[in-house]
């Protein structure tokens, strides 16, 4: 895949990821919110347990997305393969994605799904372009030639 196409994947990428980023907080504080005004329990769980979690893990799904956001922002920009840890959180977060789109057909709909996948297409997509193998060297470079073993 040439760089005219994988660098806008990855920065449409980081920009689907820093709003997704954005909705989750959203979502989460608005949840929040709810559970302590309406004092709802579970099990007899406190409310305002209740609630700070939800902040919690908002905030913690956010930085992570916004973290995966940063990552392929700066593919894109360096135009170059994410590193090795970068590869993996990359990976991780597809996983997540996949895993939340199949708990998401059940839960929220057909929708919730499409949205899920697309971003999994994305993530993927840039991880695919940007693989093993693709790296050119950089201009001016001189490219290593193999040697010969020396004779006994």
């Amino acid at each position: 895949m040439s760089a005219v196409v994988r660098r806008p994947v990855a920065f449409i990428s980081a920009i689907v990821l820093v709003a997704e980023a954005v909705g989750v907080v959203i979502v989460n504080g608005v949840m929040a919110t709810f559970v302590k005004n309406q004092d709802m329990s579970l099990a007899g769980t406190d409310p305002g347990v209740m609630a700070n979690g939800a902040w919690v893990l908002g905030g913690i799904a956010g930085v992570f997305l916004l973290l995966c956001g940063a990552l392929l922002l700066l593919t894109g920009i360096r135009d170059r393969a994410p590193g090795r840890i970068a590869r993996v959180v990359l990976i991780g977060c597809a996983v997540i994605h996949g895993v939340l789109g199949a708990l998401a057909v059940g839960l929220i709909g057909w929708t919730a799904f499409v949205s899920m996948m697309v971003v999994l297409g994305l993530i993927v997509l840039t991880l695919v372009a940007y693989g093993p193998g693709r790296e050119e060297p950089a201009t001016g470079a001189d490219v290593e030639k193999p040697v010969a073993p020396a004779s006994v």
